[in-house]
């Protein structure tokens, strides 16, 4: 009794000593820190913040106008409006095109590079671009990305793209780009860097967010000094400058053309007082922190006295509950003697049987959901536990995945397919439905064998997924050789789109076939969209695709047909 009631003085005493000494050098190591060290971590972190984000901005920018411009290219709807040089389409297809790449905006030549529509001055078309380094390379039928002065647009990262007909032969260029001339994309960089923005075209400042009484100061010029690193040298600067009378820590970045000329620059910058009053926050928050760590203090060590007065009674409670089947019981007995290893063991005990059935129901939720991507891990227990939710996974993998193609089975498809119907319901939005089905896969099996169609079944399943764009979109095997695939929020253009894609997919996998109609084995797609109603009847929305997948066969197979 004697050393236990020593072990429960040391238990009080110990904490208290080596909390107040912890906290004590904390609070006077912050305090040094913040006061030797704020101003010029501050800055130097800021500088480099804005630097790495601008260009990783920059770098995105570039990477979206190549995917846009490279995209669009290939669409089918894109030929057929430049073949008929349809104005009203071309808009409407590259309109809504910019929010898809993240672009904000399109411009559309013929082969000789006059411009067709500007998506972002829909009036204004007709003059030639030809001259422009990237229409010029696409012209010559190469794809090329670069920041440029444009007519219109005077600042921007764009791509060139050739657009070819069926026969092989140039009708046009489709360019997309990001512009950065305006004060609405300076305003969203600020947004991103937490810094006002300057844009300059030579050394003209031509969009900004900078306000001197209560105006933009778009129109100015660059400090001459800086002009000659940034502009006349091509050299990003750093350092302090002003701006009409205010101090700034300012960062340049110049912007060169295809001609690895610099006709543009970026400016990022952050007040002098903007900087000290953020210094001034951080001393103040050093010393609300150390106040609040001494109320923490205090307040844990209340709760360790109480634990400390009361650990076998705790204890008895927490093993009844447990007894009782009560596995959320909290178990706080943290001591290190006896009583202290016996709580713990049993904490343990009612902690991997917790985990282990709220694994489970998690899992069961959202396979019922359609989410079969979520399983419990197997390898975060031990000994029989692991054994046991190793055979649960192997259970719950069986009932929602296709075992001959390893995607998911009809059973996680009427799962997912409910969940996204009342999910479209509620948001009113679009819901598409690819009802997919191998072109004479009976011939197919006949002639190769069952062994053979299986592998084509395999290669089919593999291919859809990996055409599949999205992390919302759903494909599984409906049965037999049908698949089917679901697309949330997607209307009935983009899905068909999608199915023209898989379509297309499918056939380049060049499997096999003795058909004296197809040299390989095909797929028809039946496409249906819907915005389910209050009223609408799920079956209905299933039938709507199977009536489009039967047209298709009808129409000699291997093709796309939509559902009106």
């Amino acid at each position: 009794m004697r050393m236990l009631r020593k072990s429960f003085k040391l238990k009080i005493i110990l904490p208290i000593v080596a909390i107040f000494v912890v906290l004590v050098v904390v609070i006077n190591v912050f305090l040094w820190f913040r006061f030797t060290a704020m101003n010029s971590d501050l800055t130097n972190q800021k500088l480099v913040a804005n630097a790495n984000s601008l260009s990783l901005f920059l770098e995105t920018s570039q990477a979206n106008s190549v995917v846009a411009a490279v995209s669009t290219a290939l669409y089918p709807d894109t030929v057929n409006a430049l073949i008929q040089r349809d104005r009203a389409e071309l808009l409407h297809i590259f309109t809504m095109a910019q929010e898809l790449y993240g672009v904000n905006f399109f411009t559309v030549t013929d082969s000789e590079g006059v411009i067709l529509i500007r998506t972002h001055e829909p009036d204004n078309y007709g003059d030639s671009i030809a001259s422009l380094q990237s229409i010029h390379d696409a012209l010559n039928g190469r794809v090329s990305s670069y920041f440029e002065e444009g007519t219109a647009v005077k600042v921007s990262v764009r791509t060139g793209a050739p657009v070819y007909d069926p026969e092989g032969l140039l009708i046009g260029v489709i360019s997309a780009g990001v512009r950065f001339d305006s004060d609405s994309m300076a305003r969203e960089l600020k947004e991103l860097l937490n810094a006002d923005v300057s844009v300059f075209l030579g050394n003209k400042r031509i969009a900004s967010t900078i306000h001197i009484d209560s105006r933009l100061i778009t129109g100015t010029t660059m400090d001459p000094h800086i002009e000659e690193i940034v502009i006349g040298s091509g050299l990003e600067y750093s350092g302090e400058i002003e701006v009409q009378g205010e101090r700034y820590i300012g960062y340049f970045k110049p912007l060169t053309d295809a001609n690895g000329e610099v006709f543009a620059a970026f400016a990022t910058g952050t007040a002098l007082e903007d900087l000290i009053a953020q210094s001034n926050n951080s001393i103040r928050d050093g010393i609300l922190l150390g106040l609040a760590g001494l109320t923490v203090s205090i307040v844990l060590l209340s709760i360790i006295i109480t634990i400390i007065s009361k650990p076998v009674a705790d204890l008895s409670q927490n093993m009844t509950n447990i007894a009782d089947g009560n596995l959320s019981t909290i178990i706080e007995v943290k001591s290190e003697d006896e009583i202290g290893i016996l709580g713990k063991s049993l904490k343990r005990i009612a902690d991997t049987l917790h985990k282990l059935l709220a694994e489970i129901k998690t899992m069961i939720s959202e396979h019922e959901k359609g989410n079969i991507d979520h399983h419990l891990n197997a390898d975060e227990f031990s000994g029989d536990y692991k054994v046991l939710a190793g055979d649960i996974l192997a259970l719950a993998t069986v009932s929602t995945i296709d075992p001959l193609t390893g995607i998911p089975n009809r059973r996680s498809f009427d799962n997912r397919l409910d969940l996204e119907w009342k999910r479209a319901k509620r948001d009113k939005a679009p819901l598409s439905i690819l009802m997919m089905d191998l072109d004479r896969f009976k011939l197919y099996n006949d002639t190769f064998g069952h062994q053979q169609g299986d592998l084509a079944l395999q290669t089919v399943a593999a291919s859809i997924t990996h055409l599949l764009k999205r992390s919302t979109d759903f494909a599984a095997r409906w049965g037999g050789e049908e698949f089917v695939v679901l697309l949330p929020v997607t209307d009935k253009r983009n899905a068909s789109y999608v199915a023209e894609r898989l379509r297309a997919g499918i056939e380049k996998t060049k499997i096999p076939c003795i058909d004296d109609r197809a040299n390989c084995l095909t797929v028809s797609i039946g496409v249906y969209t819907q915005i389910p109603k209050q009223n609408s009847m799920l079956k209905n929305f299933i039938s709507g695709a199977d009536s489009a997948l039967y047209e298709a066969k009808s129409a000699g197979r291997n093709t796309v047909k939509v559902a009106k």
